[in-house]
């Protein structure tokens, strides 16, 4: 490809009516969940076939001047074909050809994909644009890294959150055996550039490639699944509750109770172990919602059930129920003892102990006052 600066060496490729593993590969129809959720407000008002999907090859991780990304992949849909072109440096002397043609493609776009770009990829590319003086063409691009919403939705079910583990666990993709890792590319490149072999390197352009695949077909998955959480069928109950924390801090309650619920079934049904933590942490906040929405009976019954599992802050909101909603005492007193000792018994943290063991203690001396008065007064003739 010929440019201002010179010659850009690129590899493209077309994928028509593919298929990413158990995804065909294709853009969502709606994109304002994951708008909300990305604080890109604009991301509904681009044209999809505006989105570029973006991954870098670099001759190290640490970043700065002195590191090159001397392969820059990117794809964009084009009517129904996704087109990827990658943009090979095979000298860092022909840097600027390789950046001038990257801005021509990127030219018709409104908005970027990547995974850790926002970290790395991004402010790579912005200091090798500075380094020649250009402003970068992306500036004013939405952005949308999916490796942080990757994090918030599965990091209670998969130990590893990475592309290539998604690939594999989310999106039921598979590699060939020409993959290779990505701690190996840098050094393959400076090989290549001492021995002039560019053979091996046909390895780290597949690589490049599946990573950008990948993206793709993530993006449109998450998209799909933020869209409509409710009808999608999803298999894990830890999965379900992630959804409906990521819905609840949107403050779509009506969508969040709706999963709260589902993850909880899934759970009580014993279709998945969830952790025990996170099922009493979703008890606790459906019981939560249902408070603020005045709904005391479906809280009270969420927070019997946390408090038959020793969850203290159930044992806490029973006792604030019971004094200040129903000026019953006793039970007001039964739930802090109850409290009391849930924070004494074995196995529970001392340094939460110590903080918080004061606090139901002045709980309960409160009560026995209370009820004294109440007793008191309850017995004048």
């Amino acid at each position: 490809m010929t440019t201002f600066h010179g010659t850009a060496y690129i590899i493209e490729n077309d994928y028509i009516d593919y298929t990413h593993g158990a995804l065909k590969l294709s853009l969502p129809d709606r994109l304002n969940i994951l708008a909300a959720w990305a604080r890109e407000p604009l991301l509904p008002e681009i044209d999809p076939h505006a989105i570029a999907f973006l991954d870098t090859e670099t001759t190290g991780l640490s970043g700065g001047t002195g590191t090159l990304a001397f392969l820059i992949g990117i794809g964009r849909f084009i009517g129904d074909t996704f087109h990827l072109v990658q943009y090979f440096l095979p000298d860092p002397g022909e840097e600027p050809a390789q950046l001038d043609a990257v801005e021509q493609f990127l030219a018709p776009c409104a908005a970027l994909v990547t995974f850790n770009g926002k970290s790395f990829d991004i402010p790579l590319l912005n200091t090798r644009f500075a380094m020649h003086g250009w402003r970068k063409p992306y500036d004013g691009y939405a952005h949308i890294d999916l490796l942080h919403l990757s994090r918030r939705l599965w990091r209670d079910r998969l130990p590893s959150r990475t592309l290539a583990n998604l690939e594999v666990q989310i999106l039921g993709a598979a590699r060939t055996e020409e993959d290779i890792p990505g701690w190996i590319i840098p050094q393959m490149y400076r090989e290549y550039l001492l021995t002039g072999d560019p053979e091996p390197l046909q390895r780290i352009f597949y690589h490049n490639a599946m990573d950008i695949l990948s993206l793709a077909a993530l993006f449109t998955y998450v998209s799909n699944v933020l869209e409509d959480p409710v009808r999608i069928d999803l298999q894990h109950g830890s999965d379900i509750l992630a959804l409906a924390r990521l819905f609840e801090d949107l403050g779509a309650t009506t969508t969040a109770t709706h999963l709260y619920l589902r993850g909880l079934e899934h759970s009580d049904a014993d279709t998945e172990r969830i952790p025990r933590q996170l099922y009493l942490d979703a008890i606790q906040r459906l019981a939560t919602i249902h408070k603020h929405q005045d709904q005391q009976d479906e809280a009270i019954q969420l927070w019997e059930k946390a408090a038959h599992h020793s969850h203290l802050e159930a044992h806490i909101e029973l006792a604030k129920y019971y004094e200040h909603q129903l000026r019953n005492y006793p039970a007001a007193i039964e739930w802090t003892e109850s409290a009391i000792r849930v924070v004494k018994s074995p196995g529970y943290p001392a340094y939460q102990r110590r903080l918080q063991l004061p606090e139901l203690q002045h709980r309960l001396n409160r009560l026995q006052r209370k009820a004294s008065r109440f007793t008191a007064g309850s017995s004048e003739p």
